[in-house]
Order: C-alpha cells, then structure tokens, then sequence
C-alpha cells in the first residue's frame, strides 16, 4: 500500500497531548474516571518526532487540528508543532488557561482557534478574563478567533468581545448521542461527512476514523507509528467500514453503531436560548 494517496482526507485531528488542565463536568473522560475507572487511558504527550512524521505525509492545504481530547496548550513544544504544518490550515480548540502563559506561540503562528466555553462553569469569569487579556496582546494579528458555547451559555457578555460565536448542543459524555434539544443534522449524501473526511491520531499515535469519544478504542483503524497514513487511509478495515456507510449500515461498523453524529455540527439559536 505504500505510496497510496490521502484522497478525500480534508481534516486531521493530531494530539499533541491527551493532558488536561481542566475538569469540565462534560467531559467524557471525567466520567471515564470516576465510573468506568478500567477504561481510563494513561495521558500523555506525542514524542516530537512522531509528529515531524505526520507532518511529511500530509498534504498541503488540509485543515490540521492540535488536539483530540487534550488541551493543546500543555504541549512542553506547542509553538514548534504548529511550524510543522506550515502547509496546511492549523487550528486548535482550547480552554483557554494558558492563552496568556503561551501567547508568544500562538499569536502569529496559529491559523485558527477556537475558545471552549460550556455551560455551568465554575471558571466561566476567570476564563473571560484570560481571554480579554489575551485579544489585547493579540491585536488584529492571527490566529482568527472564535468562540464555541457548549450548552446554555448566555452571549450576552461573550458579545463584548467581538468574536464570532459557533453554538453547539451538549450531549451525552459518553458518546455522540442523547443530544439536547434536536436531533444531529444528516447530509444529504447520507453518510457521515467525518467518515468520508477524517482521521484523528491521538498522542499515541493511534489513528482513529473521527474524534468522537471512544474508550474502548473501537474505531481504531491503525498505529501511524508503524504503518503511513496513506497505508491506514486505505486500509481494507476501512474499506469495509466505507462499504457499510455506503449501503445505509453504518450500525455495523462498531463506534458508529452507538454514535448519532454524522459530521455537521449542531447548534441552537443564541437569541433563542438566551429567553
């Protein structure tokens, strides 16, 4: 398979680290945690050299996200891995702590970000401040920012900052599925628009087809530390899991059976949720 290309791959999530700073109540690895403590996953960082190695093999022009389900922040060489994908369209979405802290290796260097704020968050003000003072240092320079309202979250004050906001619907920690409100958005092509574009590495180095929660590693399709991207992109398992997607059966391929997501965000109108 060597030499296969990426086509069709549009995004890439690379885990930089799979640490956190933060305990949102949330998150599916919290939850993890405190219930499923058997299926809790050792966290880390991505060995710098696996991430050079990533970085050759993708093509140019592609969107590449510094985080799965880590805070990309923690990352000791953060501003270095940005620079490794100087070719494609780099973006992180972050809590926020360490804007200030790791101001000098974003501002500049990163393409786009996004600041998570959810709903009921013991932190909400502190993180306002952090971000105000970060859009100073800022100024009109990159990264493009935007925030993501996860949940009931007021606008009223995030609209002082003069950022765009992209709204989305809380659902189970668990999983994609059990949303608020509404049901997921489905394409009109009828398959999951994350399966057809996706791939997510975590700081393993596990490539997984989309990054939906996934603790028992069921939508793992290969180790970028053994085999190229391109071999995995095309590998026959999945192949098959394509075919099934193809034919209106994604609820046999193991992580989609469980998951209600098919790769178009939800949200709700901020007008609305605000009354």
């Amino acid at each position: 398979m060597k030499g296969c290309p990426l086509g069709g791959l549009a995004n890439i999530n690379v885990e930089l680290t799979s640490r956190c700073n933060k305990a949102c109540w949330i998150c599916g690895r919290r939850k993890v945690e405190r219930d499923y403590p058997e299926l809790a996953l050792a966290y880390g960082d991505m060995d710098f050299n696996l991430a050079k190695k990533i970085a050759r093999q993708l093509p140019p022009g592609i969107a590449v996200q510094l985080h799965n389900n880590g805070e990309a922040l923690l990352y000791p060489r953060f501003g270095e891995a940005v620079g490794l994908f100087g070719r494609q369209l780099t973006n992180v979405v972050t809590n926020g702590k360490l804007l200030v802290q790791k101001a000098d290796e974003i501002i500049g260097n990163l393409d786009t970000m996004a600041i998570s704020i959810i709903e009921k968050d013991p932190e909400a003000d502190e993180q306002y401040r952090i971000i105000s003072r970060f859009l100073k240092l800022k100024k009109e320079r990159k990264p493009w920012t935007l925030l993501r309202l996860n949940g009931a979250v007021d606008p009223k004050r995030y609209e002082r900052l003069g950022l765009p906001m992209a709204t989305r619907v809380l659902h189970s920690p668990m999983g994609s599925f059990n949303y608020r409100r509404r049901d997921p958005t489905i394409p009109e092509i009828g398959i999951c628009l994350d399966f057809l574009h996706h791939l997510a590495i975590n700081s393993r180095g596990e490539v997984s087809i989309c990054v939906r929660f996934d603790p028992k590693r069921l939508g793992v399709i290969g180790d970028a530390n053994r085999h190229s991207l391109a071999e995995i992109w095309n590998s026959a398992k999945r192949m098959r899991w394509l075919e099934l997607h193809k034919r209106g059966k994604r609820s046999d391929v193991p992580l989609c059976s469980y998951c209600r997501f098919w790769g178009v965000p939800t949200g709700w109108d901020l007008q609305r949720r605000a009354s």
